[in-house]
């Protein structure tokens, strides 16, 4: 944290941007508590940041300054464990009464579609004292993970402006690797918490499932949840302990913690039992940085105590569940734009939807009742298969977040010639992530190599179901044995 030694208003805000710049969420709100820096003035701090900085990298795509800085002013600014730290919003469902949406869709950016209530998890991060200063930038419907969405254009890596900055949550991860903000909104449906965090550098939790609220209008039993991109584990448990809990009609609801996660921050995690996958489980190609960042973190995590042997459920290997995600994700595919339709009051056609989304959609109007049953039940028995193994002795399964570093702009080409083609590309690129979206499994992607050239390469932990305590106390083991807070793009 910085120490301000003279009040907030000696500082020019150029000043106070780059003071600011690399703080943490919860450095951010401890000085807005003790009275040395303003919300207003952290507000300001962070929107000329995202002036300076997102023109090259094409993080947001929709900006609400002026609320922003009204709410900042105001004294009906929520006092919450966050009050009046800046914030970003995913453009992908995440709701908010009188603000525009558009899913990464460009006719809903063409009809200027403006939401009419806030989802649960908004509402909650509204109470915790967040600040929004808008929207950031999701491939159209969340559908692949990259972000470069027809509608927006492509989002860049800060570490290397050719690089994607993963994806669904591509937006974020770079807004916040760069530095506009500490923090920021993401959902992961197949990995699009902890892909963007893996590309970037950053600390990605994904829930388990009915951890976090999907209400009023999505459903907690399917494949996404959300929470949040951060540069710190502290931040990951703060806001997590802020928006944790169930919400009214929800269809699966986590057992709560016995304590706040914040706490579980620096303790003791004991001697763990931990499992090494450094393969690609169905045969596919894992390239050497993430064979050897994967091999390190084992070696790091037996320093610090931990048993960490080969091993790893084995129906992982199972090849045909590709095509039962295929099913469950297309059947989504088909089911948003049915209610895009809705929303919009028209039909929407091959023009208004990008070509993959469209083929994945047509895909799912010829599967029937009971194909989409057949789908959930082989899920179902995918699930009970992947979490018996946490309950054989193993505590933690340890793979890389990813089978490459980042890719480059534009490897994922999006055209009616070959509409399925970035699906194939994303199955070889995330085989190690969308396995515990279908079981229900919180797991992190932690920054903890890099390749010759800078570029982070993530390291996924997964844990049983429910046990984000867990996963807190771990990362934050580590990362207080090898710190990444000084590593920052120098863009």
């Amino acid at each position: 944290m910085i120490t301000l030694a003279k009040p907030a208003k000696t500082f020019s805000m150029t000043s106070l941007a780059d003071e600011t710049r690399w703080l943490d969420a919860t450095a951010q709100a401890e000085l807005i508590a003790s009275g040395k820096i303003s919300p207003l003035e952290m507000v300001n701090a962070a929107i000329e940041r995202i002036e300076r900085y997102d023109e090259a990298l094409n993080a947001l795509t929709y900006r609400w300054f002026d609320s922003a800085r009204t709410l900042a002013a105001s004294k009906d600014l929520p006092q919450g464990p966050l009050h009046g730290v800046p914030f970003l919003l995913k453009d992908l469902y995440a709701a908010e009464a009188g603000k525009p949406l558009s899913n990464g869709n460009k006719a809903y950016k063409a009809a200027n579609y403006v939401s009419t209530q806030d989802t649960t998890l908004v509402g909650r991060y509204k109470a915790a004292g967040l600040i929004t200063l808008g929207r950031t930038n999701s491939p159209e419907l969340g559908s692949v993970p990259i972000t470069e969405p027809e509608a927006w254009g492509p989002t860049r890596n800060p570490w290397d402006l050719s690089r994607t900055s993963g994806g669904s949550s591509g937006g974020s991860a770079a807004a916040v690797a760069s530095g506009m903000v500490a923090i920021a909104h993401a959902s992961d449906g197949g990995g699009s918490i902890r892909i963007p965090a893996s590309c970037c550098g950053l600390v990605g939790l994904k829930t388990s499932q009915g951890r976090i609220s999907m209400g009023p209008a999505r459903d907690e039993s399917n494949l996404g949840v959300e929470h949040c991109v951060s540069r710190s584990v502290r931040d990951t448990a703060l806001l997590l302990d802020a928006t944790h809990g169930p919400g009214v009609g929800d269809v699966i609801i986590a057992a709560a913690p016995i304590r706040p996660y914040v706490q579980e921050v620096g303790a003791d995690p004991g001697r763990l039992r931990i499992g090494l996958l450094d393969h690609n489980p169905r045969g596919g190609d894992t390239h050497p940085d993430c064979v050897e960042g994967v091999r390190q973190t084992a070696k790091l995590l037996e320093s610090l105590g931990h048993h960490v042997e080969q091993g790893w459920p084995e129906v992982l290997s199972d090849t045909e569940i590709s095509s039962t995600f295929g099913v469950l994700w297309s059947t989504n595919m088909g089911t948003a734009i049915r209610r895009f339709s809705e929303a919009l009051g028209r039909p929407m056609t091959i023009d208004d939807i990008e070509a993959m989304n469209w083929a994945q959609a047509e895909f799912a109007k010829g599967l029937n009742g009971v194909d989409f049953a057949l789908a959930q039940s082989a899920s179902i028995k995918f699930r009970r298969a992947v979490q018996s193994w946490w309950t054989q002795g193993w505590d933690l399964l340890l793979t890389p977040t990813l089978a490459s570093p980042p890719l480059a702009v534009g490897s994922m080409p999006n055209n009616a010639a070959n509409p399925m083609a970035p699906l194939r590309i994303s199955g070889e690129w995330i085989t190690f992530t969308s396995q515990f979206n279908m079981s229900g499994q919180p797991a992190i992607s932690l920054p903890l190599h890099r390749t010759a050239e800078g570029l982070p390469v993530g390291m996924q932990l997964v844990a049983a179901y429910g046990r984000e305590d867990l996963l807190i106390r771990v990362a934050s083991q580590i990362e207080q044995a090898v710190p990444w807070a000084h590593l920052t793009p120098s863009l």
